[in-house]
């Protein structure tokens, strides 16, 4: 039952109360969660400044744009950072430190005319020799990045053999022709590389300030060098709230209307819900429960995504997950439509597959690839119950227990609940136990490989297949499950190379890839994300990317309700 206004306002304001009478951390080790103030946005308001306050699930894992693996931490480093180019509302690349590019002949080499009016927050200028340090360090093998090589190898002329320590980093193929030209040379066609430039492992880093802060570099505000449409404030690496400001520096600043956006973390849904009816934030996005009582609100929104969930198998720490009859059974054993139906309820639609339904269109037919795919992994007890048996046969037991690591978000919980009863009850023997953590501590799990089973998801860096089929090659930095297929592999790399100029033939290898990941039950999807949300009407200007960073807030305005 909704809360009148006048109790909820009533609420929040005995809380502040009581939060502003304790410390910071005392208010954070009693509440798990500091709640938003609307005092500074009341402030800011009065003076004729434009704020919108928003919630973050979880803190940011990492504002380095060579480490940084997950969605929070695109989306700051979008915010803050601005590369060669920024996708606008279409989804399509515009300027950003690039004004125009040339292309060879041949698709192999690509020269970037930079502006001359771009600085960093410190007044340094943006240059070519920005990027080629970025890039640089992002393959380079003791950086440890894992997106460097994902986004990279294959792609920028030597950066496999850079980040397998066969050559050196300045071997990159790209180089500052002078402080204005960036020349990058590929190793194989790429007709997508320009939507990869958007993304943040391509943004530019100011060297001197890097190696200046050392470790501490990207750890906080003040180790941070803004050259994009904001600037972090109030920010460390454990921070539960933080501030985007204009960042009068930005060569189009003109372009950006917002003086400040706001952040809080803020894991339950309940308060999150609480704090939007109040007026304090202006997002927030609704939990199954949720969905029912607010869904004929007048700001009530659906957004479709591209993010895919999945389960994976890691098979180098459990002898039952390296048996494919027992990852097959698992396949098919839980029952996805009332997953997306009863448990999430938030416009998400079964995953049968990888590739995400209305993501990519056939090259000549124009159907969507999902369709034209299939559904390749489906809910069926009684062929999960006879794999099952064969499986346990093979393994010469009557019973298996896994764990299964989850974040520790209120949707994730419900959901890996649903999942565990599901496997437990339709797979005699099974017992799932369920290990919840922190966001940033699974990804740190999942990088050491430090688990059995994992609920996961991706979402796509660019407009391609490939940036979904190449997680599961045996040398992928993201594959972290011990899964190796070559006639896998063979396909995936093919559309990289000697296929690169023939998309008709990539996609046919897509397909061809795809079944064979399912055929060995290398993953078990779930679902294909979508977002129940409420968004203020005075919220403008906001893009949803179908790929990338997930929220674009260089264009945020504030219109009338």
């Amino acid at each position: 039952m909704k809360l009148k206004k006048w109790m909820i306002l009533l609420v929040v304001g005995l809380l502040l109360g009581i939060l502003a009478a304790c410390s910071g951390d005392d208010a954070e080790e009693t509440s798990g969660e500091k709640e938003p103030s609307s005092e500074g946005k009341e402030e800011a308001a009065a003076d004729g400044e434009k704020v919108l306050s928003f919630i973050n699930p979880e803190t940011i894992p990492s504002m380095d744009s060579s480490l940084a693996t997950d969605e929070s931490s695109f989306i700051y480093l979008a915010a803050t950072t601005e590369g060669l180019y920024r996708l606008d509302e279409n989804a399509k690349p515009v300027e950003g430190i690039a004004k125009k590019h040339e292309v060879s002949d041949d698709g192999l080499t690509w020269t970037f005319h930079l502006r001359e009016d771009a600085k960093w927050q410190n007044g340094d200028p943006v240059t070519a020799h920005d990027f080629v340090y970025a890039w640089q360090r992002a393959v380079n093998p003791d950086t440890g990045s894992e997106y460097g090589p994902y986004m990279m190898n294959g792609v920028i002329k030597n950066a496999t053999s850079i980040s397998s320590g066969e050559k050196s980093v300045d071997e990159l193929g790209a180089k500052a022709e002078d402080d204005y030209t960036l020349v990058v040379e590929l190793e194989n066609p790429t007709p997508y590389f320009e939507s990869l430039t958007t993304f943040g492992t391509f943004f530019p880093l100011n060297q001197k300030f890097v190696e200046e802060q050392g470790d501490k570099y990207a750890t906080s505000s003040d180790a941070l060098l803004a050259n994009g449409p904001y600037k972090m404030a109030d920010w460390e690496s454990t921070s539960s709230s933080w501030t985007l400001e204009k960042n009068e520096d930005y060569w189009d600043a003109d372009a950006v209307k917002m003086s400040q956006l706001k952040f809080e973390v803020v894991k339950d849904p309940q308060t999150a819900v609480d704090l939007y009816e109040s007026g304090v934030v202006d997002r927030v996005d609704l939990t199954s429960d949720l969905v029912d009582q607010y869904a004929t609100n007048e700001d009530y929104a659906i957004s479709p995504d591209t993010f895919v969930y999945f389960m994976k198998y890691n098979q180098t720490t459990n002898e039952a997950l390296a048996n494919k009859n027992i990852r097959n059974a698992m396949n098919r054993a839980f029952d996805k439509q009332a997953l997306v139906d009863q448990i999430l309820n938030n416009g998400s639609i079964v995953a049968n597959g990888l590739i995400p339904a209305d993501f990519t269109p056939m090259p000549e037919s124009g159907e969507d690839f999902r369709e034209v795919s299939g559904d390749l992994s489906t809910y069926n007890v009684d062929e999960a119950q006879e794999l099952w048996k064969k499986g346990l046969e093979e393994l010469g037991t009557d019973s298996v227990e896994l764990e299964l690591l989850t974040d520790d978000d209120e949707t994730t919980k419900t959901m890996v609940q649903y999942l565990a009863n599901q496997l437990s009850t339709n797979l005699e023997g099974l017992t799932i136990n369920l290990k919840q953590v922190p966001k940033e501590q699974r990804l740190d799990l999942d990088d050491n490989m430090d688990y059995e089973l994992q609920v996961s998801r991706w979402g796509p860096d660019f407009l391609d297949p490939f940036t979904f089929m190449n997680l599961w090659t045996t040398e992928s930095g993201n594959n972290k499950m011990g899964y190796s297929n070559a006639k896998y592999d063979e396909l995936v790399g093919d559309t990289a190379t000697k296929l690169a100029t023939d998309n008709p033939a990539r996609y046919e290898n897509f397909l061809e890839a795809e079944k064979i990941l399912f055929e060995d039950a290398a993953i078990a999807p779930l679902y294909q994300a979508s977002r129940a949300q409420l968004v203020s009407p005075k919220v403008k200007g906001v893009h949803v990317n179908p790929f990338g960073a997930t929220y674009e807030y260089k264009w945020a305005d504030v219109g009338a309700e």
